[in-house]
């Protein structure tokens, strides 16, 4: 268990999953954590991370800095995603073995479940086929994550555990239109749409496919709950095992924007995934579960768009 005064290093605290972290562990009276930004310290560099963790010498690691980004981003960059996010975790992963640290949590992605995997998915099911192309640089960097968390806990008995989020949302998102995934493009789309009175808002695909978000407070919690009370090499699903269709999604963000026009389904665009949904009963087993509804989620975001929107005009 955590101390109010354990050192504890959150790595991508400026990130949407980071940042979350960062403000649970304020909330709750933590008051020792160690934060860098990519500018002070480039996690990619094995010399600057070594030279980190012998100054600092944190007791905790929330493992939630990577390189991130959409469908166009992971295909055009494919050396770039594989090479920054292995760097990352190896340099973090090791020097949290060579300084001692108490326990690692490692924050992978469903991206790593293989392309025609059973619905909902299963823990068991990683390594069992060929994963989605468009991210496979990324899957194989979050896959190498997990594997060396449960290889240092084999060879060297670290408590280094990994957990896997859904789709995640929430405070901090990407709005970026080029690049940012459905929720946060939806919100944006449908909250400047009701801005400037627009007739209908496009949505690409037929709405069919369907999809399981988490909220990002949501996600945070579940990292604390299993950095307080997880200690096995397997690694955990974290979602809310509740999916919607994009139509639903559509419709719910359409209700509580307030956007009185239609919703135009763009047919000539791709579907994706039919569906995708992760099984979470180890953790609901372990005794965690989401708080928050999709519909709540979406109206706490509403409560800050504006400031959100401002850095992308």
């Amino acid at each position: 268990m955590m101390r109010k005064n354990s050192k504890i290093y959150i790595s991508g605290h400026n990130g949407m999953v980071g940042s979350s972290i960062f403000r649970l562990l304020k909330s709750e009276g933590f008051d020792n954590i160690v934060v860098r930004s990519s500018s002070q310290l480039d996690l990619r560099n094995q010399i600057e991370v070594k030279d980190f963790f012998d100054l600092e010498k944190p007791e905790y690691v929330f493992m939630a800095a990577a390189k991130v980004g959409g469908i166009l981003a992971n295909d055009t960059y494919k050396a770039e995603f594989l090479y920054d996010n292995m760097m990352i975790q190896n340099n973090i992963i090791h020097q949290s073995y060579k300084s001692g640290v108490k326990k690692l949590l490692f924050l992978g992605s469903s991206c790593i479940y293989p392309k025609l995997a059973s619905q909902p998915l299963k823990e068991e099911y990683l390594l069992t086929g060929l994963l989605e192309s468009t991210n496979e640089p990324y899957a194989i960097a979050k896959i190498s994550g997990i594997k060396m968390c449960e290889f240092y806990r084999m060879q060297y008995g670290c408590n280094f555990i990994s957990a896997m989020p859904t789709n995640l949302y929430g405070p901090n998102d990407n709005y970026n239109l080029q690049t940012s995934h459905l929720v946060p493009a939806l919100l944006r789309k449908f909250y400047e749409a009701k801005q400037n009175n627009s007739a209908s808002v496009e949505v690409w695909g037929d709405g069919t496919p369907l999809r399981e978000f988490l909220h990002v407070n949501d996600c945070a919690d579940a990292c604390f709950f299993l950095m307080e009370n997880y200690n096995d090499s397997s690694f955990v699903n974290v979602g809310t095992g509740v999916e919607h269709s994009i139509f639903q999604v559509a419709e719910i963000i359409k209700e509580k924007v307030e956007f009185e026009g239609d919703i135009f389904f763009n047919k000539t665009y791709p579907n994706g995934t039919p569906r995708k949904l992760m099984d979470v009963n180890r953790v609901n087993n372990l005794g965690w579960k989401h708080k928050i509804s999709f519909e709540k989620g979406i109206e706490m975001i509403l409560e800050n768009i504006e400031s959100e929107l401002e850095k992308y005009h």
